[in-house]
């Protein structure tokens, strides 16, 4: 076909096999217009390099065309990085009892907003609100969409036009571009600096609670960086306390979310949010998806008379979470109220499993592949969660030729695969990799180090003796 002339008409091509197959598999308006589009395409192309096209290659061009316009951007992936909230690939996965709830909430109706004791309608904030009391000690919470919801919220509802006490310590900024004090000035909060990049005392806070009567308390945990060296500033407690003795209220983002305390897993300890209410907080903001290990959502727990205020803002309708997100995470707080967390949650699975469970699945892997070095790693936290923080772990390292090539190999393919490269070799550290996903890993990993002998392309074997 190296003539325009004898390119075949939509109609005709409409009437192949090939097109009535595709009109079947893709619906008949989707297949006209990838028609369309390649015919197009082949017409702009011939005039700027005309060259041969024959009728098969057309076919496949409409077949590629077709296929690309149904390929879903939002695809699962196998996490063999180490990073266990790995905020690129969507952080906490979630428990089979959260996964089971969503299947049951979302393939027919719910009591979402309807009280079937009184055949009326109800309130939604109720099916998360009592498990986390019950959880943390709150009189109350609410569940926004994320974290960062839940903090403009709750300054627009109580501090719009009032002054926001923060320490220049905690004006972070996490990914995203989300920046505190951006936060504060949208929602029509005046922001009190206080103190310096590094360090901040107790008399700064006791100066700008004098000077601003009307004032509210912000403390935002660091999350993803620390303070380390000529840094200090006085801990939640001591800074509540004063803030009470001015009759200031004080609302603290605490970010991770975290339940239970990260301590005996040999991480540094991460403030949890019961010891937030203990130390006097009126009001905390935290994210449902990171340490707490359930869906996208934004939770804020504190006060009634707070909540209240909060409930009845504008913005509160526009950020609420909605069923599928309820019904995930009332599962996944269904865990923790059971003493199951650790078991159950895919988050805190990991966090606890020990070297010795990994080492032997690494080498289980090793052992199925009949390559690869099995050596020790360390694995993260991720998710602006325990910064700089590490687990040992034990990884299994690929010597191959282009280390990057066979990265980019293994994210083609469903799913894909991300790992990472460590000292020239491609390693994966089995703590973030699922149980169930052991077998596609396998296979992935077996087909494109196949592909590699059949290539004749050597294979650098580790420690390997040279003659």
């Amino acid at each position: 076909m190296n003539d325009l002339r004898r390119l075949p008409s939509v109609d005709r091509l409409l009437q192949t096999p090939q097109a009535r197959q595709w009109i079947e598999q893709y619906g008949r308006p989707l297949t006209l217009n990838a028609v369309r589009s390649v015919l197009e395409q082949i017409r702009q192309d011939w005039k700027q390099s005309p060259s041969t096209l024959n009728e098969e290659r057309l076919f496949g061009l409409i077949e590629e065309t077709l296929a690309s316009w149904i390929q879903l951007t939002l695809q699962p992936v196998i996490n063999a990085t180490g990073v266990i909230l790995h905020t690129n690939l969507g952080r906490a996965p979630l428990s089979q009892s959260a996964l089971q709830a969503i299947q049951t909430c979302a393939s027919g109706y719910s009591t979402l907003e309807f009280d079937l004791t009184s055949g009326k309608r109800g309130k939604r904030e109720i099916h998360a609100q009592q498990l986390l009391s019950r959880l943390t000690g709150a009189e109350d919470a609410f569940v926004v969409n994320n974290n960062a919801a839940a903090v403009l919220l709750a300054l627009s509802a109580l501090a719009r036009r009032r002054p926001v006490i923060i320490s220049r310590t905690q004006l972070i900024e996490i990914g995203g571009g989300f920046r505190v004090p951006d936060v504060m000035k949208q929602s029509g909060a005046k922001l009190i600096e206080i103190g310096t990049t590094n360090r901040v005392h107790l008399s700064d806070y006791e100066t700008a609670l004098q000077n601003h009567p009307a004032a509210l308390v912000l403390h935002a945990h660091h999350s993803n960086f620390r303070l380390i060296g000529f840094a200090s500033e006085p801990d939640l407690a001591s800074v509540a306390a004063l803030a009470h003795h001015y009759q200031t209220m004080v609302i603290d983002d605490l970010g991770s979310g975290a339940l239970l305390d990260t301590s005996p897993f040999g991480l540094a300890h991460e403030p949890t949010v019961q010891e937030s209410l203990e130390a006097g907080s009126d009001l905390i903001c935290f994210s449902g998806d990171k340490l707490l290990g359930g869906p996208q959502a934004g939770i804020l727990v504190g006060k009634a008379e707070l909540l209240a205020r909060i409930k009845k803002h504008p913005l509160a309708r526009a950020v609420r979470a909605d069923k599928l997100c309820l019904a995930a995470l009332s599962a996944t707080l269904l865990h923790y109220l059971k003493d199951e967390a650790l078991t159950e949650i895919p988050v805190w699975r990991m966090i606890s499993a020990s070297q010795e469970e990994i080492r032997q699945r690494a080498m289980k892997w090793q052992v199925q592949l009949g390559y690869g070095e099995v050596i020790p790693g360390l694995s993260t936290v991720g998710g602006g969660s325990l910064p700089e923080e590490t687990l040992p772990t034990f990884l299994l390292a690929l010597a191959v030729p282009r280390a990057d090539h066979f990265l980019a190999r293994l994210r083609q393919g469903t799913p894909a695969i991300i790992a990472r490269i460590e000292d020239e070799r491609v390693v994966l550290d089995p703590r973030t990799v699922l149980a169930h996903q052991d077998e596609d890993l396998m296979t992935k990993l077996q087909q494109l180090l196949t592909e590699i002998k059949d290539t004749n392309t050597p294979l650098r074997i580790p420690n390997e003796k040279s003659n």
